[in-house]
């Protein structure tokens, strides 16, 4: 059962701009949503959605939740709303589901509003897929709307992205957000120091941020962090440390030291610490920056840049770390 959820604070912006499309009827045919990941991408696409299909939609544009269509749509039966999605954890959107699409798109919707086709993860799409579902744009069928989400426009195709109308979110104020998990009853902590550094882990993210506190993420953090001080402080074997977080998610712990490496950089710069990305970390970032080689830094950066390119591809994540901690261990022993 689908439930339909009260708008985010930092959406009102942007669901101004979809109500515009109602109330001058000028619903687009196919809607690009980006933005970065955590920022509720998925959840207004599907706002948007359902108060196309609502029957009786409320002042502020919402669906009612009380009509048939709003019904239907809770029990997970409306036949107007077409979700595409991998059908499997890690896997793409196939040409088999594009195609099977665009059958049901030469039927007439069987409601009296919209049929409104969500494509998500969009960039999902392989390169067959994203060819044969140019046929949805191209030949638009009576009363369908596609919206398409990602987090990941530059990997769709250029056919694709111009052949939609965009709507991209951005990243609120830290404050807002910080606001919102003090009264979100899902967050486990209102400690406001402890939201601020989840919040700046997560990039402004607000659901990243949420689920950082609960998964108690800094924590985690912390622990890594810890490891790569040892390293640079030639007390841990950057092999054994490769070992250890090759069981943990890869991308984070990229990001992770991605923005170590900055803040060292801000550091050497002297820039004040409320500009960091890691603010609670500033004293031993202090104590190394000191004594580290500028231009080895940005070598760093460059390949943990790289790594983050990698990470979609099928390599060996302990390998990619070994190479990244090797480096940082080069790096502090010839100062």
């Amino acid at each position: 059962m689908t439930e339909i959820v009260a708008l985010l604070p930092w959406q009102t912006q942007s669901w101004a701009h979809l109500c515009s499309y109602i109330a001058q009827k000028r619903i687009p045919q196919a809607l690009l949503i980006t933005g970065n990941k955590g920022l509720g991408k998925q959840q207004l696409a599907y706002q948007f959605a359902v108060a196309l299909l609502c029957a009786r939609p409320q002042a502020n544009g919402l669906a009612c939740g009380h009509c048939s269509s709003c019904l239907l749509i809770n029990a997970d039966t409306h036949p107007d709303l077409i979700r595409i999605q991998p059908e499997e954890p890690g896997k793409g959107i196939g040409i088999g589901q594009i195609r099977n699409l665009i059958t049901r798109l030469t039927l007439k919707p069987q409601f009296d509003t919209y049929r409104v086709v969500i494509v998500n993860p969009a960039d999902k799409m392989n390169s067959a897929a994203a060819n044969a579902f140019l046929k949805c744009l191209e030949e638009p069928t009576e009363r369908t709307t596609i919206l398409l989400v990602t987090e990941k426009p530059s990997a769709l195709p250029a056919t694709v992205i111009s052949r939609c109308q965009k709507l991209a979110l951005v990243t609120p104020d830290q404050e807002i957000v910080v606001d919102w998990l003090v009264q979100s009853p899902l967050c486990k902590t209102a400690e406001r120091g402890d939201l601020r550094l989840n919040v700046s882990l997560a990039q402004g993210a607000p659901l990243q941020a949420l689920n950082y506190v609960n998964d108690q993420t800094l924590t985690l953090r912390n622990d890594c962090f810890a490891a790569w001080i040892g390293i640079a402080k030639q007390l841990k074997s950057p092999v054994l440390i490769a070992e250890d977080w090759h069981k943990l998610p890869a991308l984070p712990l990229i990001f992770w030291m991605t923005f170590w490496i900055i803040d060292l950089i801000r550091v050497y710069y002297q820039v004040r610490v409320e500009y960091l990305y890691n603010p609670d970390l500033n004293r031993q970032l202090q104590e190394l920056s000191g004594r580290l080689d500028l231009k080895g830094l940005y070598k760093l950066y460059d390949l943990l840049l790289a790594a983050r390119l990698r990470l979609d591809t099928q390599l060996n994540k302990q390998l990619l770390l070994e190479e990244v901690l090797i480096q940082w261990h080069e790096l502090n022993r010839s100062t």
